[in-house]
């Protein structure tokens, strides 16, 4: 492969030293240590260039770039230690025999190429929401800001996604739990450094399998464990970020379903009444889900239940910074968007003076009855569902289909009356809050047909919230966020040619970093 100097050299060590860092070591996606590579990077030599250029041919079996070049700029000529982008370089006729050279690539085509072949994500404005935070808190119920989607909506949703990929990622580097874990809090790897952990989450199912499980699968109990770490509290310490954000920022993270005794509490669906009170307008109780709210409840042997420490750390925040403007963000994932509102519902009840709440969910199932929606909009919870129209799961439990023609028969007196007694029915289930609708199938690199899975998984979620524009527009072809997770994740959901294309060039894309900030 033949490299021109053609870039400066900071941004050619910086490229190739993330490049070399990828294929060399093993770091974790969602490790903010990753971020201090790049200024290391900066400060290598130019013999250092020569050897990440020299290692990166040898793992594209090219020969050996040239030495770097540099034009005296007192001849009339600029200093040019420019490497050129290596697409530029390749000979993707040799890599793609199905098609033609890259010169004969369209714009559009090679663009997507490149951020498919992206070692991380561009990175987004962090724009100023000191003056319209609870705007973009929800306080107007996000009006004005979906469809078309708001800029600095799409940031603050794609954020708290990866606030749950990093719960995501703690339990499955190590999802036993001990009889000392509620003790202290799990390392984890935030996505954003100016967070810091304060409370690791457990919940526990109310539920026990038969002992011979255990005995059967030895090396699988931590499936049968009744308490399993869930998710985490984490709070904003770092003060230019705090007065970006016009106040300082409480988040709830909550991962989704993983162990047998979870996905056997999601089967539990007939609604069962809320402690606390009634709907007054209708006098109907509020319910919810059996089993969403057996998790929520259910203390551990050595370890409280996951409401008892989400109310116990929040308060305890709350009094800590006691006098400053503060927020509180819940964020979840299928299951964890279920939590995600038990506790949204109770947080608003708790205390007279709790800071504003929102929930921002992600393929998130129906949780309880119309009279629990309306409790949990009279309590001033606002509810962010982000929802995959070819998600399955976003449309159970509950015996209505549509959520629009829910609404129109209510609209009409003369079913209105009929509807009220359908709501105190074992599942007359009803969505919570305003929606943001994505649609896999609009993903120019996912297939048509993507799988269950796929439509449901967070990474999809967040991949399809970075492209959407609005509902009657296509994805954004100025995307952020790298592709290279969804490749490694859902690869047999991708479109074969980008498929095809990452494996061809070999790329270590375990390892790719997804940050957008």
């Amino acid at each position: 492969m033949q490299i021109a100097s053609t870039i400066s050299t900071q941004n050619g060590l910086t490229f190739l030293a993330a490049r070399s860092n990828s294929f060399g070591r093993h770091t974790s996606r969602l490790n903010p240590l990753s971020r201090q590579a790049s200024v290391l990077n900066q400060t290598l030599t130019t013999e250092s260039t020569r050897t990440h250029l020299s290692n990166l041919d040898k793992l594209l079996q090219k020969k050996a770039p040239p030495p770097l070049l540099h034009k005296d700029s007192c001849n009339g000529s600029s200093s040019e230690n420019r490497v050129k982008n290596p697409l530029e370089c390749l000979n993707l006729s040799k890599f793609w025999p199905e098609m033609k050279a890259a010169e004969e690539l369209s714009p559009r085509q090679l663009n997507r190429l490149q951020r498919l072949l992206s070692m991380s994500a561009e990175r987004s404005p962090r724009n100023n929401l000191g003056s319209r935070w609870r705007e973009y808190h929800g306080s107007n119920d996000w009006a004005g800001l979906i469809d078309p989607l708001d800029e600095n909506l799409r940031r603050e949703v794609v954020r708290f996604g990866e606030f749950i990929q990093a719960a995501y990622h703690t339990f499955h580097s190590n999802p036993a739990t001990s009889e000392d874990d509620s003790l202290f809090s799990r390392q984890v790897a935030l996505p954003d450094r100016s967070y810091k952990v304060t409370k690791s989450l457990y919940a526990t199912s109310s539920l026990r399998l038969p002992s011979w499980v255990d005995d059967f699968a030895p090396d699988l109990g931590w499936m049968t464990q009744r308490s399993s770490w869930v998710g985490y509290v984490a709070v904003c310490d770092d003060q230019r970020e705090i007065s970006r954000m016009g106040r300082r920022n409480i988040i709830i993270s909550l991962r989704g379903t993983a162990t047998c005794l979870e996905w056997t509490e999601n089967m539990r669906d007939v609604l069962v009444r809320v402690p606390g009170g009634e709907n007054t307008e209708q006098n109907l109780p509020a319910k919810v889900e059996c089993g969403f709210l057996s998790l929520y409840k259910t203390p551990g042997s050595n370890m409280p239940s996951l409401a008892e420490s989400v109310m116990e750390e929040v308060r305890r925040l709350m009094e800590l910074y006691k006098g400053e403007t503060l927020s509180i963000t819940v964020t979840g994932h299928s299951l964890g968007a279920a939590l995600a509102l038990l506790a949204a519902d109770e947080l608003s009840t708790s205390a007279p003076d709790m800071p504003p709440i929102a929930v921002f969910s992600f393929g998130g199932p129906r949780v309880g009855n119309r009279a629990f929606a309306d409790r949990i909009s009279k309590n001033g919870v606002k509810v962010l569902r982000i929802v995959n129209s070819q998600d399955v799961i976003t449309r159970v439990p509950g015996m209505f289909v549509s959520e629009e023609l829910d609404q129109k028969l209510r609209d009409n007196s003369m079913v209105a009356e009929v509807l009220n007694v359908l709501d105190n029915m074992p599942w007359a289930y009803s969505h919570v809050g305003t929606e943001l609708r994505v649609d896999s199938k609009m993903s120019p690199y996912l297939k048509q047909n993507a799988d269950v899975a796929c439509c449901h998984d967070l990474e999809a979620y967040l991949h399809l919230v970075d492209g959407f524009m609005a509902s009657n527009c296509p994805f954004r072809e100025n995307a952020k966020r790298s592709l290279a997770r969804l490749v490694t994740e859902q690869g047999s959901n991708v479109k074969k040619l980008h498929k095809s294309k990452a494996n061809d060039l070999s790329l270590n894309l375990d390892n790719q970093p997804v940050y957008i900030d």
